[in-house]
C-alpha cells in the first residue's frame, strides 16, 4: 500500500498529529495511518466519518525531486497535479474526483463484460446508457474545474518561471481534452467551462465511440484521457526543455500553486524537499529570494550548505531515527 512506508518498520500503525491555527483558532488534527486498512482521522480529539474530511484544514505546497515528472512524465502526473490542487483549493472536489473514478471503474467493467457478449453474438448494452450519463455528469464537473484552474494558473506559472530562470520563458499551459474532437475550436480556443455544454459533448462522444469502447473494453473519452501541455517558448517542454529548464518549470508550477492558494486566503505551508541540491547557485539564490517572504517554509537537505544563508531559521539534524535541534 502507498501508506506503508509512513509506518515504522515493525509497527502496526502510525499517527500524524498537528496543531493548526485557522482564523486565529487552534485546531488539533490527527491522522492514523493503517496500512492495508482504512485510515482514520480526528479533529480536536473527535473522530470524523472519513479521513478526507480533514482536507483544507492545513494547506501545503510540496516541491520534491519527483516533481520533475510533471514536465518529463506521462499525462497522469499532470492530471494528478491539477486534481490535487483542485482539492487543496476546494476540498469538495475530493468527492467529485472519487465519484468520477468510481463511475469510470464501473463503466470500464461493464464495457469489458458487454464487449465479450457482443463479440459472441449476444448481449444487451442498454445498461451502458445509464453509466454514460453518470460519466458525462461527473466528468463535466471535473473537466470544467480543471479548465478554470488552468486559466488561473497560466499567468502565475509564467511569472514564477521568469523569477527563477531570469526571463528565459515565456511559458504556456494548454489543456488538451479528449473532447476536442466533439467541441473543436470552441474548446481549444475559448476554454469552454459550462458544465451542461461539456456534459452534453461528453455524452455525444461516448455514444459515437461506443463500438470502439466495446472492442477495447475501456472508456475512451473523459478527464482520465486528458493532458496538460506545458510549453516553453514555441515548443512543448516535454522532450525539448533541458534538465535545468525542466526543473525550473516544475518549480514554477509549485510556486504558482502556492501563489494561487495564498490569493484564495490564508498562508499555505511551503515544503521544499531536498530541492536546492538540484539547482545551480544562481537558481538557488533566486529561489531563496522568492520564498523568503513566505510565512512558513519547511526545507529538507542532505547537506546543510545547500541551503542559502538568507533562509535562516530553526534547524534540526535528523540521524538514526532521532531529530535534534541545533539552531
Amino acid at each position: 500500500p502507498a501508506d506503508a512506508p509512513l509506518v515504522r518498520l515493525g509497527a502496526e500503525r502510525a499517527v500524524v498529529r498537528a496543531s493548526v491555527v485557522r482564523e486565529n483558532r487552534p485546531v488539533l488534527v490527527e491522522i492514523e495511518v493503517n496500512p492495508g486498512r482504512a485510515n482514520r482521522a480526528r479533529i480536536n480529539r473527535s473522530p470524523v466519518p472519513r479521513a478526507r474530511e480533514v482536507l483544507g484544514l492545513l494547506r501545503t505546497v510540496l516541491f520534491a525531486p519527483e516533481d520533475l515528472a510533471l514536465v518529463k512524465g506521462d499525462p497522469g502526473e499532470r492530471r494528478r497535479f491539477l486534481d490535487d490542487l483542485l482539492v487543496a483549493r476546494a476540498p469538495r472536489f475530493a468527492g467529485v474526483r472519487s465519484d468520477y473514478e468510481r463511475v469510470l471503474k464501473q463503466r470500464n467493467a461493464l464495457l469489458k463484460s458487454a464487449g465479450a457478449k457482443v463479440r459472441s453474438g449476444g448481449g444487451d448494452v442498454a445498461t451502458l446508457d445509464v453509466w454514460d450519463a453518470h460519466l458525462a455528469r461527473t466528468g463535466a464537473e471535473l473537466l470544467a474545474a480543471r479548465l478554470e484552474l488552468v486559466d488561473a494558473l497560466r499567468p502565475l506559472v509564467d511569472k514564477a518561471y521568469d523569477e527563477v530562470s531570469r526571463g528565459k520563458g515565456p511559458t504556456g499551459l494548454d489543456y488538451r481534452s479528449s473532447l476536442e474532437s466533439a467541441l473543436g475550436d470552441e474548446l481549444a480556443g475559448q476554454g469552454v467551462q459550462d458544465r451542461d455544454t461539456l456534459a452534453q459533448a461528453m455524452l455525444e462522444a461516448v455514444r459515437r465511440l461506443r463500438r470502439s469502447e466495446l472492442e477495447r473494453g475501456v472508456s475512451l473519452v473523459g478527464p482520465h484521457r486528458d493532458d496538460l501541455v506545458l510549453r516553453l517558448g514555441a515548443a512543448p517542454a516535454k522532450g525539448y526543455a533541458s534538465h535545468g529548464e525542466s526543473w525550473s518549470y516544475a518549480l514554477a508550477l509549485r510556486l504558482a500553486s502556492y501563489d494561487l492558494l495564498r490569493a484564495d486566503g490564508g498562508e499555505p505551508v511551503l515544503v521544499l524537499d531536498d530541492v536546492f541540491a538540484e539547482l545551480d547557485s544562481d537558481r538557488r539564490e533566486r529561489l531563496a529570494a522568492r520564498i523568503a517572504p513566505a510565512e512558513q517554509v519547511l526545507i529538507t537537505a542532505a547537506v546543510a550548505g545547500d541551503v542559502p544563508g538568507e533562509l535562516a531559521g530553526a534547524r534540526f539534524d535528523v540521524a538514526a531515527g532521532a531529530a535534534r535541534r541545533v539552531r
